[in-house]
Order: structure tokens, then C-alpha cells, then sequence
């Protein structure tokens, strides 16, 4: 169901506290629609459309990776990358206690927990992306640039994509 307001969401909220311009677009959220959906009704590029997916490490530290909706993320690259033996997506209820957010809504900005934010590198490329605003239904568009403004300190330029989905 699209939100008939936008709600203040902490993602909001540290958005606008480091200044960074965004525009909110609601959707009609829907179980397991993910980017593809959201991309779908809103007539953006999927590939623009950025999932925030929260992941532990085999000590069960908790991290943030971004990427593009059309894609995957590589475990074993992440994991290399990270400079660990394993990494996996948490259990929703775990993902939710991390980001203080629900899965559907998770957002990298404004989470409960100070979370290190691995970026596929690639999504730099695109002038203007679109990312979930802590909230189902509810993406915000804004410039990638702005990421790194946004989580000042956390975020890790990654390459581990793998197309397809």
C-alpha cells in the first residue's frame, strides 16, 4: 500500500542533517517486490535503483553493502574485500534489530547501529539514484555523490556485482 504521507524516517532526517538534497517518491510497497517493483511503478531504471541489504561476518559484525537492483552481490568478493572468511545476509529480525529499520524499508542512512556501508563502486557512475527512505514504499532520489556525504566515515568503494536477476 503507497504511504499517503511521508513519514519523518531517521533516513530523512540524516539526510536533511548533512545537508544532502533528496526527493521522496512513494510506491505501492508489496511482500518480495523489492527494486524490481518499486523501479516498476515509479518508472525509473532498475538499475539505478539501489537495495541496501544488512549482512553479518562470520564474528556476527554486523555491515551495510549497497547495490544495484538488477544485481547480485558476490559473498566470497564481499568477504575478500572485508578482509574475512565468510559473510551472509542476516535473518530479517536480526536485519531489523541492526538497522532499526524493517526489511522492504532498510536504509543505510540513519540506522540504529554505526554500520561500516560497502558501495559497489559502480553505482558512483549514476548521476541520480533511487534508495529506500526507511520506510516501505517510500525511495529517495538523490545524487550518488551524496553517499559518502551522507555516511561521512563509513562508507568502502567495493567491486561485487554480479549481474543478473
Amino acid at each position: 500500500m503507497k504511504p499517503t504521507t511521508i513519514p519523518r524516517t531517521n533516513a530523512l532526517r540524516a539526510l536533511e542533517a548533512a545537508g544532502v538534497a533528496h526527493e521522496a517518491r512513494c510506491y505501492d510497497y508489496a511482500e518480495h517486490g523489492g527494486t524490481e517493483q518499486a523501479a516498476r511503478e515509479l518508472g525509473l531504471d532498475h538499475h539505478a535503483t539501489i537495495k541496501t541489504i544488512i549482512l553479518e561476518d562470520e564474528r556476527k559484525a554486523p555491515f551495510v553493502c549497497l547495490m544495484h537492483g538488477d544485481c547480485e552481490i558476490s559473498t566470497k568478493n564481499l568477504a575478500r574485500a572485508r578482509g574475512c572468511k565468510s559473510v551472509a545476509t542476516c535473518a530479517p529480525a536480526t536485519a531489523d534489530r541492526h538497522s532499526g529499520y524493517h526489511v522492504g524499508g532498510t536504509s543505510p542512512f540513519g540506522t540504529r547501529k554505526r554500520m561500516t556501508v560497502y558501495v559497489q563502486k559502480t553505482i558512483y557512475d549514476i548521476p541520480e539514484i533511487y534508495i529506500n527512505a526507511g520506510h516501505r514504499g517510500i525511495l529517495v532520489a538523490m545524487k550518488s555523490a551524496d553517499i559518502d556525504r551522507a555516511l561521512p566515515g563509513l562508507t568502502v568503494p567495493v567491486d561485487v556485482a554480479i549481474p543478473g536477476q
